[in-house]
């Protein structure tokens, strides 16, 4: 097993379980990723075509894809830190009628289901009437032990996140909007220095964003026309630079009225 150092501000190509597995245990303060959703490269809609990725055949029966999922977050687990934090984005999908929801194996991993977020991207991949418009996704917010208190002007958002999706990057068929790791990792380490893992990291976006906000990054995809194009934005990541500050411009919060006023910052000949 290799020393942290040896992975800081990397994108490696290979397989996802054989590169965590080199990682130290313990060495990690946050994660972010959205694995491929298994869906079998033929779940489209008139609006969005099927999903079908560079270098990975997204087509596993469903009981091994589970197996895999909980293999990952166990040692993602693992090398994450005390009181680490893990965001694992993913979707309710159905499949011959049956509903399959997430929670079916986060529930039997090692990590403690923190919170639920609700990604409303306002737009639905399939719009057939069989049921009503499916325009969410969930990222679970997942801690190894207890996580920090959100300050305020984090604490503000509620559990629907309203987002719309990428519309650049089109290289890759699921990319991130990358507010949404901005957001992620702004909350959590704030002004801190801190790791960041992106254990599928396709083009790059949860990189991208910890590079913005002066965060050290691990990216990993089995991919390597994805790697090269994460490196490549990582290169140019100045020019996203705008969407970082619009996202972090939201996590402000006006201070309670006793305490503008005990500062001096009432006047109430104004305030009428």
């Amino acid at each position: 097993m290799s020393v942290i150092e040896n992975f800081l501000n990397k994108v490696i190509c290979g397989d996802v379980l054989q590169v965590l597995r080199e990682i130290p245990d313990n060495s990690i303060d946050l994660g972010i990723t959205s694995p491929p959703y298994n869906k079998k490269e033929k779940n489209g809609g008139w609006l969005v075509d099927k999903v079908i990725y560079k270098g990975f055949k997204d087509i596993i029966p469903e009981e091994e894809y589970q197996a895999w999922q909980i293999e990952v977050l166990n040692e993602l687990y693992r090398i994450i830190k005390e009181g680490g934090s893990f965001f694992y984005n993913h979707k309710v999908r159905h499949e011959k009628g049956k509903m399959i929801h997430p929670l079916e194996w986060l529930s039997k991993t090692k990590w403690n289901l923190w919170q639920e977020i609700i990604w409303n991207r306002k737009i639905a991949g399939n719009i057939r009437g069989w049921r009503f418009w499916q325009v969410d996704e969930r990222i679970y917010w997942l801690v190894k032990g207890r996580p920090k208190e959100l300050s305020p002007g984090h604490a503000k958002f509620t559990s629907v996140w309203e987002i719309g999706p990428e519309r650049g990057h089109k290289d890759h068929p699921a990319v991130f909007p990358l507010e949404l790791p901005t957001r992620i990792i702004y909350s959590i380490l704030g002004q801190e220095k801190g790791v960041v893992i992106d254990p599928f990291c396709g083009t790059g976006t949860t990189l991208v964003a910890s590079k913005l906000l002066g965060k050290d990054y691990i990216g990993i995809d089995i991919s390597e026309e994805y790697v090269r194009y994460a490196q490549e934005r990582l290169t140019h990541a100045h020019k996203e630079r705008q969407a970082v500050l619009r996202e972090i411009s939201l996590h402000t919060i006006e201070l309670p009225f006793k305490e503008r006023k005990s500062m001096g910052l009432w006047d109430k000949k104004i305030a009428r």
